[in-house]
């Protein structure tokens, strides 16, 4: 039997840890015959096609139906829709879209829910990347069940549209396994960053919901839970027509904490894990599990270590935050970095966007962007090559605006290893590692928090991402990497679990 001492969150997460002495048997042939198809299509509803709306040719302040047709559409655009088709060996088109997912699999799905409006009547849509097109497959009103299970959320009652996003288990599950958990919530974080940005370009306030009963809203949605679930609700607030934004309310709620459980096969740990962490109207505690201590300093202040300020001017993204938009289409994963040196500088600027949003209140951003409980999670920083500043491992401290050095060493020939071989562990500049106290985690929101952690890890990611590609640098994502050697190598503590890896660098031109 499981250690039953160890909640269901604890178990996963130590069950799918990578070794370098187990590795080898964990990963099994890729059977292509069975390789999932990355969209969902629906064969009956009223298809809206968003295509038009995308010319720059709309831009009539005139026209406000046309105006507001042009703000979803690039608001689906700049969230999920495609940025490239890449030709294959095989003769099938592989398609990429605005938020990066590990493999190229993207497990999301993105649906669309009306209360009605002139333009959406009540019911449910689906976002078809493929044809950019939303598919009204449901036309009756729902907007009251949607209300009753996220616990009549605030912002919902001034509202009449809400994103809903899901995940379907297989597309990640056919290549990861049961690792493929992780993987689908650093994901589906990518696919939030993208949101929260995209709704500041289109004058859209995006309120985040983590917190609601899974199963109420995968029957409103007719999803097959084996399948496909229920991941956030996000209700989108009008900015033209509420020019003030409401009250912050929550994001995250809690789930029980699951100690008993049987002895789980390979391949269904994954889903025994998500069935674990969901809520009912019965089961939901009243608050958070655990008492909230979250400090105003940050976690980690290492007596006699370096520090270095990280305040710098803002990025400036353009009039009306253009040159978001662009670098949204335009992101790429990097594969291979030169080895070359970041500047400080650099550095510097992608902390900057990616942990101090106050710092873009004039620009247009929001100065409180939704996470699910940043206090939860702690970054690290394995630097090999940044000019003017020492190589070491630093922990980045947010609200002071400092890194401070915990490790003096060049760690490329450590990170090569930590990052299964990956040479964009030993080519890049820095290396930025998310963590987080996973005992902390789960008394404060139970086992759903594992779904909170890497969705937060995966929405400071894609800030990174957008940061990094705008100022002409190498980025990418890795989220298979040795476990507990991270730990060891770099000096963080042992309590820290980590999560996310995001790799910094110059990159390699083909």
């Amino acid at each position: 039997m499981p250690d039953l001492q160890a909640s269901i969150a604890h178990y996963y997460h130590q069950r799918t840890k990578y070794d370098p002495n187990t590795i080898a048997t964990k990963n099994k042939a890729l059977d292509w015959t069975k390789q999932p198809i990355p969209f969902k299509d629906y064969k009956i509803g009223n298809i809206l096609d968003l295509k038009p709306y995308l010319s720059k040719s709309l831009n009539t302040p005139s026209d406000l139906t046309s105006q507001t047709w042009r703000r979803l559409s690039r608001l689906f655009a700049c969230s999920y829709g495609l940025t490239a088709k890449l030709a294959t060996m095989g003769g099938t088109p592989v398609y990429l879209r605005a938020a990066p997912s590990a493999g190229g699999l993207y497990p999301a799905e993105v649906y669309l829910i009306s209360r009605g409006t002139a333009l959406l009547p009540a019911g449910l849509y689906s976002y078809q990347p493929l044809s950019h097109s939303l598919i009204h497959f449901w036309e009756n009103e729902v907007w009251s069940e949607l209300q009753t299970a996220c616990f009549d959320h605030p912002a919902l009652k001034s509202t009449d549209l809400a994103l809903i996003t899901t995940a379907i288990f297989y597309r990640s599950a056919w290549r990861y396994e049961d690792r493929a958990y992780r993987r689908i919530f650093l994901d589906t974080g990518h696919l939030l960053g993208n949101i929260e940005l995209a709704s500041s370009m289109n004058d859209y306030r995006p309120y985040l919901i983590g917190g609601f009963q899974d199963t109420v809203i995968n029957d409103l949605l007719y999803l097959d839970p084996t399948q496909e679930g229920v991941i956030t609700v996000i209700p989108l607030v009008d900015l033209q027509q509420i020019p003030d934004s409401l009250p912050q309310s929550f994001t995250a709620l809690p789930s029980k904490i699951q100690t008993q459980y049987p002895e789980i096969p390979d391949g269904e740990l994954l889903y025994y894990l998500h069935q674990a962490t969901l809520i009912t109207d019965s089961d939901l505690p009243s608050s958070p599990l655990g008492e909230d201590h979250t400090s105003l300093e940050d976690k980690y202040n290492f007596p006699f270590c370096l520090k270095v300020s990280t305040q710098t001017t803002p990025i400036n993204w353009g009039e009306n935050l253009s040159a978001i938009e662009t670098t949204i289409l335009k992101r790429r994963s990097t594969r291979a970095y030169t080895g070359a040196e970041l500047t400080l500088d650099e550095l510097k600027a992608l902390l900057n966007f990616t942990y101090q949003p106050q710092d873009y209140i004039e620009q247009g951003l929001d100065r409180h962007p939704d996470y699910f409980d940043l206090s939860l999670l702690e970054t690290f920083i394995a630097v090999s090559g940044v000019s003017g500043l020492e190589e070491g491992c630093y922990y980045y401290a947010p609200k002071a605006q400092e890194l401070r050095q915990i490790r003096f060493k060049n760690f490329r020939e450590e990170l090569h290893f930590l990052c299964l071989g990956q040479e964009l562990g030993r080519d890049a500049g820095a290396i930025i590692f998310h963590t987080a106290d996973l005992n902390k985690a789960v008394a404060k929101y139970g086992d759903r928090v594992y779904r909170y952690l890497h969705m937060d890890a995966g929405h400071l990611g894609q800030r990174l991402n957008l940061a990094a590609i705008y100022l002409n640098l190498g980025v990418s994502g890795i989220g298979g990497f040795f476990d507990d050697q991270v730990n060891e190598v770099l000096g963080i503590p042992t309590d820290e679990a980590v999560i996310y890896i995001t790799t910094l660098g110059r990159p390699r031109l083909a």
